[in-house]
């Protein structure tokens, strides 16, 4: 074997904790409800199909599961356009279905979050068809930001915000007034200066608790107060940002967003929580520096924040060092936990973006014409960068699929395409088609076992089937079985809940090629260089995300696991 002197200096960065709060280290697996499994066959995932499934999330050993919205729904941004906060939608099924689902999730140790939509809602909520009827000045009209055009005759846009889904982000109605949308213009922000609106979210998070959920993940969380006047700003933002470097995080910027006044909103619905016991609030925040996004987080408001800092940072080991390192002081300062993100279903499965030429640039999805990621290549980085993402202290999120190594469907027909952006950028924009097409379960089943009809509302890439959960259980060195043995030694080892020490260099090999880091008893190890890394001596094996060479040494784009000897 290769080995090395042994780890003698590290920087300690962040102290482990004995807090029994689930939270804080939970790995939480986010389920995209009409991509994860059919029951009724009509080729559009729902609860039923959810409930089937969950023995396969318990068999991988996540502790929790977030469920991309379910609601009643026109579906024109896939439910991101609630029409009903407290029904299911009949694709989805029904809320009994939902409370079986819950109870099977809570006997097999699982909890449950939800997702919650409170920038806005759809255009067919009965608020908004109330506010279109009532008429200008009307007190329907004040739960949403209506507002007089501006020029002569009121046809110009009260000001020149642009939509992140493109094109203005204003909407005329009949008669006249004009209505705001951050998003589609089937998706009417609301106003959060109303006390209407502030009580009917107390109450629909009531309702949600009450029927058994453990917390709520909540979708655009620094957009809902706006600056005062709504001034005219010329940047734009899109779905997925970040800075060049990492280092400060992913940043939707401007008037509409990060306003001091979502704070208050935060703390009104700790306290609901507080009601209850053990339940979480989790913010999607696309905020820079990290030190911002950290206010959201403090001991009254919400208990986690995504971290997407670290989603957008390359494949740079300086990067990601700078990434970790922020990201666990400025968390530490308020007493919250970090948390480690590398796919979702708004952005290119991170399996694809490692395979990129620049790999894990962000673009707005990939597809035909476009340069394609080397599959092979980006899994391997994949797996290396999982490993090194659960060997972090904090709470990790998975996204559906990524147990199986599943790339981003980068090949998909452009006249298939469904998401909002593709249309409204004027097809300049792919979209999030690619990472929320149907997973597989079964090699050898039509549509990949998804349906009991072999539909799927996107297309699969033929190649598929070698991603398929049925051709990797059992298999020595899957992908699944990678993940089934990372979350088995992430708990047996304590490592959610541990420290982080970065090693202060480890001999002959360039800080700029590796990220090594101790947490408890555990060093991790990950080889971002193109040579093959020694290991330390008195380190002894745990597990790699690739096998090492024939003397023991790290191979590049690997990451190991060693425990030292004391």
């Amino acid at each position: 074997m290769t080995t090395l002197d042994p780890v003698t200096t590290t920087t300690l960065v962040h102290r482990a904790s004995d807090s029994s709060d689930w939270w804080r280290h939970a790995v939480i697996y986010q389920i995209y409800p009409r991509s994860f499994a059919d029951a009724s066959g009509d080729g559009i995932g729902d609860l039923p199909g959810v409930t089937s499934k969950l023995d396969h999330l318990a068999r991988l050993g996540v502790d929790a599961v977030w469920l991309s919205p379910f609601y009643r729904s026109p579906q024109a941004d896939a439910g991101y356009d609630v029409a009903d906060y407290r029904d299911i939608d009949p694709l989805f099924g029904t809320l009994e279905d939902f409370d079986e689902m819950i109870a099977k999730a809570h006997r097999l140790g699982l909890r449950v979050i939800v997702d919650l939509v409170p920038n806005h809602t759809s255009d067919e909520h009965v608020w908004f068809q109330a506010a279109l009827a009532a008429g200008p000045g009307s007190p329907e009209r004040a739960r949403y930001i209506f507002r007089k055009g501006k020029g002569p005759d009121g046809s110009e846009p009260p000001n020149n915000w642009q939509s992140i889904f493109g094109g203005p982000a204003w909407t005329r109605v009949e008669d006249g007034e004009w209505y705001l949308h951050l998003f589609d213009a089937k998706q009417p922000d609301l106003n959060w200066e109303h006390p209407e609106v502030h009580e009917e979210f107390r109450s629909v998070l009531r309702f949600w608790l009450d029927r058994g959920v453990d917390g709520f993940r909540v979708d655009v969380a620094h957009g809902m107060v706006k600056a005062e006047g709504l001034p005219d700003w010329d940047g734009h933002v899109a779905m997925v940002e970040g800075a060049d470097d990492g280092s400060t995080g992913a940043g939707n910027q401007g008037p509409m967003f990060d306003q001091d006044g979502v704070h208050e909103i935060y703390r009104e619905w700790r306290k609901v929580l507080d009601e209850y016991d053990d339940r979480i609030l989790v913010a999607e925040a696309w905020v820079e520096p990290l030190s911002r996004l950290a206010r959201y987080v403090r001991p009254d408001e919400m208990h986690q924040a995504f971290n997407f800092s670290y989603l957008t940072t390359l494949w740079d080991a300086t990067a990601l060092r700078t990434v970790v390192t922020a990201s666990l002081e400025a968390n530490d300062a308020v007493g919250a936990p970090s948390t480690w993100v590398l796919s979702n279903h708004d952005v290119v499965r991170h399996p694809s973006r490692l395979g990129l030429s620049v790999p894990g640039s962000k673009p707005q999805g990939i597809g035909v014409g476009d340069e394609q990621p080397d599959e092979e290549l980006g899994l391997r980085r994949a797996r290396a960068a999982t490993l090194l993402t659960l060997g972090l202290p904090g709470s990790a999120y998975l996204y559906q699929g990524e147990e199986l190594g599943l790339p981003e469907h980068t090949t998909l027909d452009d006249s298939l395409r469904q998401d909002p952006a593709w249309w409204r950028t004027g097809h300049t924009e792919r979209g999030r088609d690619g990472c929320r097409v149907p997973l597989p379960w079964e090699a050898k089943s039509p549509g990949f076992g998804f349906s009991p009809t072999g539909k799927t509302w996107l297309p699969q890439p033929e190649t598929w089937d070698r991603y398929a959960l049925d051709a990797q259980v059992g298999v020595e060195g899957s992908t699944y079985e990678m993940y089934r043995e990372a979350l088995r030694a992430r708990r047996d080892h304590r490592l959610g809940s541990g420290s982080l020490g970065w090693v202060d260099g480890l001999p002959g090999c360039p800080d700029a090629n590796v990220v090594a880091f101790v947490n408890r008893e555990v060093l991790v190890v990950a080889n971002l260089g193109t040579d093959p890394i020694g290991v330390p001596a008195g380190a002894e094996l745990i597990m790699s995300s690739a096998p090492l060479t024939e003397d023991g040494a790290i191979p590049s784009d690997t990451t190991a696991w060693f425990t030292l000897s004391s």
